[in-house]
């Protein structure tokens, strides 16, 4: 099973989804994919199987995904300080994996309705959701 987890910044979400994957996934080969090198460190630190780092490795990355965890700014174009490009946001919207997206206000997209939770929440809730729809 391939697990890709979406970054930029400095990783700090990245690192939390990846940490609950390994834990809830153990037989999950986990993808760090970052939007720069920092959050793709950051990633595999937290116990990542792979990392890369740039808009190819994600548009190439999602293509065989079976999941996809990240802030709800990997699939908006420009989104997360310019660190989400036009074909990032493409690949990852149009992939056939299973996604499981935070809402993060700092993406510049705000989720009407979603309740106001700490991050670490909103990582166990994202990879409780992706792993029992994989589970299906």
């Amino acid at each position: 099973m391939k697990i890709v987890v979406i970054d930029g910044q400095g990783g700090r979400l990245g690192c939390l989804l990846v940490e609950r994957v390994k834990v809830r996934l153990p037989q999950a080969q986990v993808y760090a994919l970052g939007t720069n090198s920092a959050a793709t460190a950051a990633m595999l630190r937290a116990g990542a199987d792979f990392g890369a780092t740039g808009e190819n490795p994600v548009v190439r990355g999602v293509a065989d995904a079976d999941g996809v965890l990240g802030p709800v700014g990997v699939v908006v174009a420009n989104a997360i300080l310019g660190e989400v490009t036009p074909a990032m946001a493409g690949a990852v919207g149009s992939c056939r994996a299973r996604k499981c997206l935070v809402p993060m206000n700092s993406c510049g997209v705000t989720v009407a309705g979603v309740e106001d939770l700490p991050l670490p929440a909103y990582a166990a809730q994202a990879v409780e959701d992706l792993a029992a729809g994989l589970e299906k």
